[in-house]
């Protein structure tokens, strides 16, 4: 796997636990035409993971690929070690993966406090230590719990679908696009809530098309283009890597 440098990225993965590990998996929506070639990409334990690229490189697949949501024709993805290749969603969430997509991610006919509620149906005894971590991140939901969450701003619903992802006390939270359609200060808050969640303890893999704010927030980055991980470093190294600045940060990491 090609790297900017590989004998740091290879130490510091090697002195961590992974989480997540992709191995060469090959996946698609289409019979016949493959989105992901061959990608591979490893989250360690505590580890904030970006993921970025142009449009149509792959990105979002390859988090529906590790949550089940499209078919792994090659390759295998493990949690933990065990293979969670190709397994259902509501299998993957009571195993510890959350799942936060661009769009439609909130009940909008429901309360705040329901579409919460509606993240731990699997363990609903749990309820009130889980509501009081999430608030505790998100102290503004606290404060309007009973409002539908139909009337909340892109960014507002942005940390109710976060927080609901976070109500079964997931190992590892996958993130797509958490900026996308956000105001500069509320795609700001977004990057602050993510660092947040992920300093409470929370493995992150994020795909985003910021691509120098990801960056700069990322301990591990991976470039995808055509479907396969092109680089990989730590954020520090992607951000002054040559061809990585030549290639993706001209036009997709402009602040």
């Amino acid at each position: 796997m090609p790297t900017t440098s590989p004998d740091a990225t290879e130490a510091l993965a090697a002195a961590l636990t992974p989480v997540i590990e992709v191995r060469n998996v090959t996946a698609g929506y289409v019979t016949g035409v493959n989105i992901l070639n061959s990608c591979s990409l490893i989250a360690n334990q505590g580890e904030l993971i970006g993921i970025i690229g142009p449009n149509g490189a792959g990105k979002s697949t390859l988090l529906k690929a590790i949550f089940g949501l499209v078919k792994v024709r090659s390759g295998e993805v493990l949690l933990n070690g065990d293979d969670i290749t190709g397994l259902k969603a509501n299998k993957l969430v009571s195993q510890g993966v959350g799942f936060v997509p661009q769009t439609n991610n909130v009940f909008p006919t429901l309360t705040i406090k329901e579409n919460l509620e509606m993240g731990l149906f699997q363990k609903p005894k749990g309820i009130k230590e889980r509501l009081e971590f999430v608030i505790e991140i998100f102290p503004e939901l606290g404060k309007r719990l009973t409002q539908r969450a139909g009337s909340l701003s892109g960014g507002e619903r942005q940390m109710v679908a976060m927080s609901r992802a976070l109500m079964m006390g997931p190992h590892i939270l996958l993130l797509d696009e958490p900026s996308a359609g956000l105001s500069p200060v509320r795609q700001d808050e977004a990057f602050l809530r993510v660092k947040e969640i992920n300093k409470a303890g929370v493995t992150t893999i994020m795909v985003e098309q910021n691509a120098r704010r990801c960056l700069q927030i990322c301990d591990r980055g991976y470039v995808l283009d055509q479907g396969t991980d092109a680089y990989t470093g730590t954020g520090r190294e992607l951000l002054k890597d040559p061809k990585v600045i030549s290639l993706y940060l001209g036009t997709l990491g402009e602040e």
